[in-house]
This record gives structure tokens, sequence and C-alpha cells, in this order.
């Protein structure tokens, strides 16, 4: 990154693998059904699970289902031989998972709701823990937390991975001693636009804007974007009309609405909340984790480790204003990754501690969320991905 220009974003000891540790009895639980009334098999969405396999139970990717009338889940195995599938993404006949622990990531193809692994391949980074399908569809980018890097996969013609065709190595660190004594890639996304991705950096408190080459497989370096030193941002969600991001930050316990230029790939901080009321009492120490966004882009959802719940934020100002309106229990313990339907009406809650997936009914004019039925057991949920047929 050295001459790229830098922008400014904005003004406990505890380490990742502390965070990520096994989660006891709850989840060692099977998949089973969730709430009582199962889903006839035509009617059904397809739903899948990240999960931790090596330390926390976890017996690779959960194969389940829900019912789009009533949100309940109905659990239909797992899919072994893909280690620690801690983050998912999927594409028209295939699913990719990150194998955090190996350092690599594998691609599955999915017929007639059939899964078969198509094979692995390394990063050339350590500990990846998410990944973007790029929009062209033709590579997947990883993020490698431990190493701070991004990698970048070229697709073969059956969806399977080619050999990674570039590896940009982040430099730096923060004034955390434990979580950025060097930099950790921690997402990587698709500018609405296509024009760029963007990787965040919980390490050096950075926002990096990529252009990918279609062509080669290479990311060139456009800008590094930085927030206040100690904030960690985790994870970022883009405002459907592209002007504006929304950022969750980890360590700062916060969430940063910011303006973005798709010309340069700039991101400017217009301001930073909290993600629980004030007042609230006082407990473990929050980590924000994964930010979304309804589809209509009035309303941003945050999930809360920690807090145990899910906020809700009012968007005003065209994308540029948030209004934290209220936070509903996540119904279970460390809600780590949090995603909508296709429709917009119902939101899960992989709850990673609790061993299970709460479900809530989302109202779409007010965008309130209400759980429904019982929570579904899974062993060590960190990623719940429904897909549309």
């Amino acid at each position: 990154m050295t001459g790229t220009p830098h922008r400014p974003l904005g003004t406990g000891r505890l380490s990742r693998r502390t965070l990520l540790a096994a989660t006891g009895a709850a989840a060692a639980v099977a998949l089973t059904s969730g709430p009582a009334r199962a889903a006839r098999a035509a009617a059904t969405v397809p739903l899948y699970l990240g999960t931790y396999t090596s330390s926390g139970g976890g017996q690779g990717i959960g194969i389940a289902a829900f019912d789009p009338g009533t949100g309940a889940i109905t659990g239909k195995g797992s899919l072994a031989g893909v280690s620690d599938p801690s983050f998912l993404a999927s594409a028209p006949g295939h699913l990719y998972a990150v194998n955090e622990q190996q350092g690599s990531v594998t691609a599955i193809a999915v017929r007639d709701g059939e899964l078969s692994v198509l094979g692995s391949s390394p990063t050339g980074g350590e500990g990846p823990c998410h990944l973007l399908v790029h929009g062209e569809g033709g590579h997947v980018l990883s993020a490698n937390y431990t190493s701070g890097s991004v990698s970048v996969h070229p697709l073969a013609a059956d969806g399977s991975l080619r050999e990674a065709s570039d590896l940009v190595q982040h430099t730096g660190s923060g004034p955390d001693p434990d979580r950025q004594e060097g930099p950790h890639a921690h997402m990587v996304l698709g500018t609405p636009s296509g024009r760029f991705v963007l990787a965040v950096d919980l390490g050096t408190d950075s926002v990096y804007t990529y252009r990918l080459d279609t062509g080669t497989g290479k990311l060139e370096a456009v800008v590094q974007n930085r927030v206040t030193p100690g904030l960690g941002p985790r994870h970022a969600a883009f405002h459907p009309g592209g002007s504006h991001l929304y950022v969750a930050n980890e360590l700062g316990d916060s969430l940063s609405v910011c303006s973005y230029d798709d010309a340069s790939g700039e991101i400017t901080v217009l301001d930073s909340l909290p993600t629980v009321p004030s007042g609230d009492p006082a407990g473990e120490r929050n980590y924000p984790a994964e930010v979304l966004l309804s589809p209509d882009g009035a309303y941003v959802y945050v999930s809360n480790r920690g807090h145990d719940s899910i906020a809700r934020f009012a968007v005003g100002g065209g994308g540029g204003e948030l209004t934290l309106l209220d936070t509903v229990p996540a119904q279970g313990s460390y809600p780590r990754h949090i995603s909508l339907d296709p429709t917009g009406r119902w939101l899960f809650a992989a709850n990673q501690k609790s061993g299970s997936v709460g479900v809530f009914a989302r109202d779409e004019a007010t965008g309130t969320l209400k759980a429904v039925g019982t929570p579904f057991a899974a062993p060590t949920p960190v990623c719940v991905l429904p897909v549309a047929d």
C-alpha cells in the first residue's frame, strides 16, 4: 500500500481465538427441527449453516430449509468433508466456504438440492474468515484474518476453484495489543456499481479500496481509508443507493455511517453511533458483528455479541443519517452472523455460544422484529445463509 493516499474516517484484552472458543454442551446438539410445524418440502427455501468443526462440535456445513410462510426451520443433515466452514457465500448452482483453520476455500456444487464438494484451494494466507463471489461471477475473493491479506481465486467453468491468482498483504497495526498487533482482514465486499472491491481490516483500522482486473485476477490498490485508531472495523454493508456505507466496529462497539464516492473509491465518516441503547446495564463487553440492510434501504440491523441482541436503526437523509430505534434479544447467546431471506420478511441469527438459530418475522413497513417459534438447534452456528431457489 506504499504511496496510496489515506482518508480519515472519524474519530479488554481478548483474542480472536478466545472469542471463538468452544461453546459447551449446546454446541454439540445435532441439527434438529426448530418450530414444531415442519414445512412441506416443496414449499421450503434452502438454508445453509457455517460452523466450527475443529473446536466447536460442528459437523461441516449444516443443511436445512425454512418455510417462507411460517419461518419454521427443518434440519436436513450436514455436508461432511468441509472443515471449519465459518463463512459461506452462494452463486447459482454453487456454494463457497472458507476453511478457517486450514487456510483454504472450498467449492460445492448444488444440484437438485444435493451438495457435492468440488475441491479446495489454499488462499495463501492464514485464517480466512470471509469471502465474496465477485459480481461478474468469475472470481472468489477471501479475507485472511490471521495474516491480514486478501486472496483471489479464478473460477473454472464448472464453478470449481483454480489456483489463487493474487494475494495482497496489508501492513500496519492498531492500539489494541491483542487484537491489533498486525493486520486482520475481516471482510471483502463489492461496491454496488461493481467498480471496486472493499476489504475491511480490523487490525489496521482501515477499509481498503481495490480494483479487480477480471482478466488477470489481480488486485490494484486504489485508496486506504483509515478509521479512528482502535475502532476495529469488522463488517460493512452498502445502502441500496450506493452512496453510503455502514461499518460495524467490533472493538469500538459502534456503527459508522459513511459517504462513499464511486469515482474515487474514497470513504468518509459522517457519524458513529452505539449499537445498544444508552442506559442499558453494563455486562459482558459488547462486540458488534454483522450489519445488513432491509431491501428498501429503510432499516439497518446489527448483531450484538455480548449484549446478545439485534439492533434496529432507521435510515434517513438519503442514507446518510441513522437513528437507533431499539434492540431485541437474539434468542440465544453470541449472535455472530445475521441474514435476511430473499424476500426480506425473515431475519435469522446464528447464535454461536448457545448453539441455536433465532428466527424473526420482520414487519416490512416498520422494520420491527418479532421472534417466532423455538430457536433452531444447531452445533456452533456462526453463519446462516438462506438461498433463493
